[in-house]
Formats: structure tokens, C-alpha cells, sequence
């Protein structure tokens, strides 16, 4: 999300009157996109605009502004903890950033011209938070770089789970119209684009008048030249026999589902208010498994929210051990305020999230590796991304299920589809040949 609003900005700053820098210490205007969904993101955030105002010590002129959902938590407050902020923009402001900008520039078009008013354009502190919540749907990015790109079919969220500040710092839910995420997906692939991935804090309940999530996989699959899509994030609650069905019809559709479970306790998915049991979310896994064999699943887990016993926190290892997924994103539950968990006792000591989360994270690994060693002597067809990091002579790509594949690869062209045997893994990586 914040990787799409990222470019959604840079977009929106793109004109003839600005120019981006590589540097920090080269810019005019420092700008930090922010997340707060969890504690330690507030905590990198914090520190990295902290080591960016160091910059003003000897380029006083320069404008320093927080964007994102971290400025709309904290809100004017950020200007008390970074006394050298300028700015605190929430998610809902983007559209202001080129007037708030361009306002302190001369018709010379210099930024430079900054530095000639250093005194006049430090003493004011901005806070924007917009009451009318934004889809951005008619701006489309210009900037993407590489054969894939996201793009955002709703913002915000309506399932307020207890831990989550997602609905509070993003707004509700809103989706997009129909008609201008298939723009835009035309736009992409006119621009080099070959694959995008549909975002939403929960895709499967989009909805446009009469057209559900459903009718807009349909839509997109029919824009000439997409040869494949992915979405994220499904919530388990909403993903109907429907949709399975359309992950089978489409075959633009990646076999990919990202599928947050959180826990395998009950009670404790009860006071997650995830609206859904252990047994409804196995029976989820068990109708895409069935309809689509060869796909990956993916989960978040989340330990240590308040009251999870030993036993809760071992439904949650005997669910990993049934499911069997791909991979899994996991963290240790951090008080967020403003949540409906706030209210409740942080009552399992840090040690103890730490240990469970270790055990969590181990377990996962050894899954993820039979899932990757499963795919030794498969062929798999993979976007050409780019050239590998670490392997002198090998492209990177991904599969359809998302593995980072790398291969010799003499004469292919990034943003090509190729065919690769697989025949090795390395760490959780695919390594093969060309077919």
C-alpha cells in the first residue's frame, strides 16, 4: 500500500517545476511516507526522519514533511516530538502537496530559490487532515519503472478488527469505479507494465454499484495484452465459492491467495473480532485447495494479543502444521491506540511474545521450505523482473505463484515471460534453466 502511494505522490509532484534528487542531501523537500500498523514501523519511521532532519543543521532552507498514516495518528503532536517537521500530511492531503510546494517557488522554476527565504519558510509548522476521504481514482502513476506495477482498487477498511488502527488512520471503505481501474490498467501495459497486483486493505468486498470484486477480475482480465494479475489482501470471512470460481475461469488470475488467519484459537480470533472460526477459515483453505490445486497460500499470523494462553498459541502451531502454507508474515502484537484491543490487558509478557513468535517464524520456515523443495523439477513460467543481486550472470523473475526464480539467462530481455525447469533451491529461492 504505502509502495503504491508512494508512486501515486511522486506522480502527483512530477511536473516541469520540480526534479527528483537520488539524495536526501541534495533536495529542497524531504518527504517520509509512513505506516503505523505495527509499533516497530513507528519506530524505523521515527528514526529515519530524525537522521533526515540532521540534514537542516548545515541546508537550513530545506522543507521536511511526514506523510502517511503515522501523520495521521500522531497528527499535530509530530511537530512536539521532530521539532525541525515542517509538514504532517495525512493519506487524504496528497492532492495538496504540489500546491503546498509549488506555492514557495518563484516562476523561475528553481527550487533553489528556497534558500533566499530560509528565514520566512521555517517559521510555519502545516497539518493537513482531510475530512472528504480520497481513492486518488482519476490520477495515474507515470513514474513506474520495471514489467510490474500495483494499482489501488479501494482504500480504507470496515472490518475493525481490535488490533488494527487501519480504519482509524486510512478511513473507511471506498472502492474505486470500475471503469477507472481498467483505465488504468490500460495505461500500465501502454507503459511497459505486463503484470499488476489489484490492492485493497480487503479486495474481496469491493464494490461499485452493482459490479462486486468478482465482476472487476473479469473486467481487468479482459484489457488486451494483461497476461497475468494478482491481488492482495483477501479477508477470510469474504472469500466466496464465486470468486474461487472466477481464480479458476480467469487464467490472466495468478494461483495466489494471501489469506490472513491471525490465529487458531477461537476465543482468541473471537476477541480479534475476525468474524470468522478455525473451522470456517479451514473450510475456506479446503474450497480453493480443491478448485485450484497448484496454488500458494499465504497468512499472517499475530501472537501475543491479550489472553492468548499456551493452549491458544498451540492451535495456532497445529493450525500452521494443517494448512501448510507457502509463507507466512509474522509479528507480536503491539498495543495500538485507539483500537478497541487498547482497552484490553497487555497481559503476556514481551519474552514470552518474542519466544512464541521465534517458534512461529521457525515452524514457517521449514514449511516454506518442503513447499520449495516440492517445486524441483517443475517448469515454471516466470516474469523477467531484472538481473539477480547476489548470482553474477542470472536474471530474476517470479513465478505465478510469486517465488523469486533465478536462471541463466543469456539474451532475455526484462519484462519477457519465460519458461524455467527448476532445479535447485537456494535458501527460498528457485534456481533453474531456460526451456
Amino acid at each position: 500500500m504505502n509502495r503504491c502511494d508512494s508512486e501515486l505522490i511522486r506522480t502527483l509532484l512530477s511536473g516541469d517545476r520540480m526534479q527528483w534528487t537520488s539524495s536526501p542531501e541534495n533536495a529542497d523537500v524531504i518527504l517520509i511516507n509512513t505506516c503505523c500498523v505495527r509499533q516497530h514501523a513507528e519506530e524505523r519511521a521515527l528514526g529515519r526522519i530524525s537522521q533526515l532532519a540532521s540534514i537542516k543543521r548545515y541546508r537550513p532552507w530545506i522543507k521536511l514533511g511526514v506523510l502517511g498514516c503515522m501523520a495521521q495518528k500522531r497528527g499535530e503532536n509530530l511537530f512536539d516530538e521532530l521539532p525541525d517537521l515542517d509538514w504532517v500530511i495525512g493519506p487524504d492531503e496528497y492532492r495538496k502537496l504540489p500546491e503546498l510546494i509549488g506555492g514557495q517557488l518563484q516562476p523561475d522554476n528553481n527550487l533553489s530559490f528556497l534558500r533566499k527565504q530560509e528565514s520566512s519558510l521555517n517559521s510555519k509548522k502545516i497539518f493537513l487532515n482531510a475530512e472528504i476521504q480520497e481513492t486518488y481514482y482519476d490520477i495515474i502513476p507515470t513514474s513506474i519503472k520495471g514489467p510490474t506495477a500495483f494499482v489501488s482498487v479501494m482504500r480504507g477498511c470496515d472490518n475493525y478488527c481490535s488490533y488494527c488502527i487501519v480504519p482509524y488512520v486510512r478511513g473507511r471503505e471506498r472502492s474505486r469505479p470500475l471503469s477507472s481501474i481498467v483505465t488504468e490498467v490500460t495505461v500500465l501495459l501502454s507503459q511497459g507494465v505486463k503484470e499488476v497486483t489489484l490492492l485493497g486493505q480487503n479486495v474481496n468486498s469491493y464494490r461499485d454499484n452493482s459490479y462486486d470484486f468478482t465482476d472487476l477480475l473479469h473486467a481487468v482480465s479482459q484489457v488486451s495484452g494483461l497476461q497475468r494479475f494478482k491481488f492482495v489482501t483477501s479477508h477470510p470471512k469474504d472469500l466466496s465459492e464465486r470468486l474461487v470460481q472466477a481464480m479458476v475461469e480467469i487464467p490472466q488470475v495468478c494461483p495466489l491467495l494471501h489469506l490472513p488467519v491471525q490465529s487458531g484459537s477461537d476465543k482468541i480470533l473471537s476477541r480479534m473480532n475476525r468474524k470468522y472460526t478455525r473451522e470456517q477459515y479451514l473450510q475456506k483453505v479446503d474450497l480453493v485447495r480443491k478448485n485450484i490445486p497448484e496454488i500458494a497460500l499465504t497468512t499472517d499470523i499475530l501472537v501475543g494479543f491479550p489472553g492468548e494462553t499456551e493452549e491458544d498459541f498451540q492451535d495456532t502451531i497445529d493450525l500452521l502444521n494443517e494448512v501448510r502454507f507457502q509463507g507466512a508474515f509474522s509479528f507480536r502484537y503491539s498495543v495500538r491506540e485507539g483500537t478497541a484491543a487498547a482497552s484490553l490487558p497487555d497481559d503476556v509478557p514481551e519474552s514470552v511474545k518474542i519466544q512464541r513468535l521465534e517458534k512461529v517464524i521457525q515452524l514457517q520456515r521449514d514449511l516454506s521450505r518442503t513447499w520449495y523443495e516440492s517445486r524441483i523439477g517443475k517448469t515454471v513460467d516466470v516474469l523477467v523482473e531484472g538481473t539477480a543481486k547476489k548470482s553474477k550472470g542470472f536474471l530474476m523473475g517470479r513465478s505465478p505463484q510469486d517465488e523469486v526464480v533465478i536462471f541463466n539467462g543469456n539474451g532475455t530481455n526484462i519484462g519477457e515471460f519465460r519458461s524455467v525447469k527448476v532445479s535447485e533451491v537456494r535458501g527460498f529461492t528457485l534456481v533453474g534453466e531456460l526451456v
